[in-house]
């Protein structure tokens, strides 16, 4: 094991957890009540999900191609790789679009009719599945140029380890720009669902 190698699976984990860093940094900025244990669960969740996800995809192929020969598998990770982008691209437009209506319309209420967003386990860990799911294509892709299981295991541990620490700095991030804002959680959620918006485009175009 090279550093080169190291330093390439590095980049790559650090690519794949720019979708969880952007969802982390709206968490910090719509979540009204995250301290450092949620914080953790947060960026534990999503650095889990992050390296689960191309796990999942190197695991497919190779049933696959168990299964039904080498060229099925390869086709399956490509048809798998195309569906999980329309998927992960389907739901953060939702969730965006969600969020952005939702600030709208709280912006417009009356300050004593105001409410700010609470931290949700479920939601939290739906938002960790959205932002991985599109991972699965790296799996593919490390199908593809690794024959070595262990190496791939490598990649996991990187990956969770990357996505975890970008998540927090995402958080904390977050968390600074809402003291700016003063507490004007309505705003955090437009800022939040803009984000979400982006980074569903960004889903597809790469």
């Amino acid at each position: 094991m090279t550093w080169q190698i190291l330093l390439a699976i590095f980049f790559l984990g650090l690519g794949l957890a720019m979708d969880a860093f952007s969802v982390a940094l709206t968490d910090g900025l719509t979540y009204s009540d995250i301290n450092k244990k949620k914080s953790f669960f947060i960026a534990g969740t999503f650095g889990f999900m992050q390296a689960l996800m191309p796990l999942i995809g190197f695991w497919l192929v190779e049933i696959v191609k168990t299964i039904a020969g080498g060229l099925a598998g390869e086709q399956a990770g490509q048809i798998a790789s195309i569906v999980v982008k329309w998927v992960a691209f389907g739901l953060l437009l939702l969730i965006g679009g969600k969020m952005l209506v939702e600030s709208i319309i709280e912006l417009r209420k009356q300050p004593e009719e105001k409410t700010s967003k609470k931290f949700s386990i479920k939601e939290v860990i739906f938002y960790g599945f959205v932002t991985a799911i599109d991972a699965c294509a790296a799996g593919v892709t490390l199908h593809a140029g690794l024959s070595n299981i262990a190496t791939v295991w490598l990649h996991v541990v990187i990956i969770l380890t990357v996505t975890f620490i970008m998540s927090l700095i995402g958080l904390f991030l977050g968390k600074q720009i809402m003291k700016l804002l003063k507490g004007k959680y309505e705003i955090a959620g437009i800022i939040g669902g803009i984000i979400l918006i982006i980074l569903a485009v960004v889903v597809v175009l790469f």
